[in-house]
């Protein structure tokens, strides 16, 4: 039942952008009264190969566009009229080109209807955000529930904290909110400083003038973190908790032979036997069990922790949720962009960092929670946004630089080469879709 779960999940929120993601496209094209011959959510052929296996599980016309859903759940699109793409060859476009014709009208409008499907993902992951703001609000955690200090990290240590060091003040003043410690006041400020209590007496710790630079040299940020008490939130599935029979509500008090009553010291016995077959020492109910973990070579074991800290909320009103939550909704773009860069620099694996259909649905989870259903549909949108921006061949990308040359240089590259071009990024994305979905398997079968 939980893999029907994880994959209704998935088909609905990957159904409602992709919907939303060639309405934008549909919107656009009819404003600029260009001519679509089809709407379809998932594709009626075998992608990407438009002449194969051809049909519908519904479909019906309305005009001049056929609107319908698809048998081949990997995306959907809209066939606009004298626009090369993976529905159309340079063959299909040999006549004159028409008034309500892609490819008769000016480079700029051109431009809009290639970015309105972006657009209204954007749009979309920023409301949802909103709205989730604005219902649930935002939980923070209050600075009087760090009762039992903070750990540091290799640089925290380094400017002089310690484990269990109870910061009481920062830049001289009490504070109420703990991410107040990582604001950059304190961090790129002149003279900024904490005061810790440290075995009863009180300890100004100074943070040094290049203090973000050497963050942003090493990563390590956060570079202190809550000492808390936690519990087994939500386990990915296939993975090492999962495997060992770790469960939800669990609480790990050792892992080979280590304390790990607090969440930073479970992280560093973990990073300690990463690949290595280890006992964990396992409080569940009243009972206490010895399981056996493989933990993976990231030093992870594959589940979300709750913290057994009590967490607090800040309400907003519905206009106050709109900057919070499309500061939240790029933040995604953020995250995606500083993944990217980890990869292409050679410090993270695509193969860790990348994830297809499978990754997809294991996120959303087995149990339908409408928070977490919206919160990764959210994402996903954004995600979306940035992956079909990215300049290749056959994404919405692809088309923008091909534009922007042709709006820049006063011509537009032949048809012959944007077929051409079309098929190079098939290939790309092609290659990825087949790396992604083997990645996910061999994932969930070691």
């Amino acid at each position: 039942m939980e893999i029907v779960i994880m994959a209704g999940q998935m088909l609905l929120g990957l159904s409602i952008l992709v919907g939303l993601h060639e309405f934008g496209h549909f919107a656009a094209a009819k404003y600029f009264k260009i001519r679509v011959d089809k709407f379809y959510i998932f594709f009626d052929f075998l992608f990407p190969m438009p002449g194969v296996m051809n049909f519908a599980l519904l479909k019906k016309k309305i005009g001049e566009t056929e609107y319908g859903l698809g048998w081949f759940p990997l995306g959907g699109y809209v066939a606009i009229h004298g626009m090369i793409d993976e529905t159309t060859d340079a063959d299909q476009l040999s006549a004159e080109p028409q008034p309500n014709e892609f490819r008769s009208k000016p480079a700029w409008q051109r431009l809009i209807v290639m970015l309105g499907g972006i657009i209204m993902n954007v749009i979309t992951g920023i409301v949802i955000f909103s709205l989730l703001t604005f219902k649930y609000g935002e939980e923070y955690l209050p600075a009087s529930e760090v009762k039992y200090g903070v750990q540091p990290n290799e640089l925290g240590q380094k400017i002089g904290f310690r484990t269990g060091d109870k910061i009481v003040k920062i830049n001289g003043r009490p504070f109420t909110e703990f991410d107040d410690v990582y604001k950059p006041d304190v961090l790129i400020g002149q003279n900024g400083y904490y005061t810790v209590e440290r075995n009863g007496q009180l300890v100004d710790i100074r943070v040094p003038v290049d203090f973000m630079d050497q963050l942003s040299d090493k990563n390590q940020t956060p570079f202190v973190l809550p000492l808390n008490p936690f519990e087994v939130g939500q386990i990915s599935s296939g993975s090492p908790a999962a495997k060992a029979g770790v469960q939800v509500g669990d609480q790990i008090l050792k892992v080979g032979g280590q304390d790990t009553r607090f969440f930073p010291q479970l992280q560093a016995a973990l990073k300690a036997n990463a690949g290595k077959a280890t006992p964990l020492l396992v409080k569940r109910g009243a009972e206490t069990l010895t399981l056996t973990a493989t933990i993976d070579e990231d030093g992870k074991l594959g589940f979300m922790p709750k913290s057994l800290l009590r967490s607090a909320t800040r309400t907003y009103g519905l206009a106050e949720s709109v900057p919070v939550g499309t500061k939240k909704a790029f933040g995604v773009i953020t995250t995606q962009l500083t993944a990217f860069g980890k990869i292409f620099r050679g410090e993270a694996s695509a193969r860790k960092s990348l994830g297809g259909p499978m990754a997809i649905a294991q996120q959303y989870g087995g149990q339908w929670d409408w928070e977490h259903f919206w919160l990764l549909t959210g994402m996903l949108s954004m995600v979306l946004a940035f992956m079909n921006l990215l300049p290749i061949p056959a994404l919405d990308g692809g088309h923008v630089i091909f534009l922007l040359y042709e709006m820049i240089a006063g011509r537009k590259p032949s048809d012959s080469f944007l077929e051409n071009a079309q098929k190079v990024g098939m290939v790309l994305i092609l290659g990825l879709m087949v790396f992604v979905i083997f990645n996910d398997a061999i994932k969930a079968i070691f």
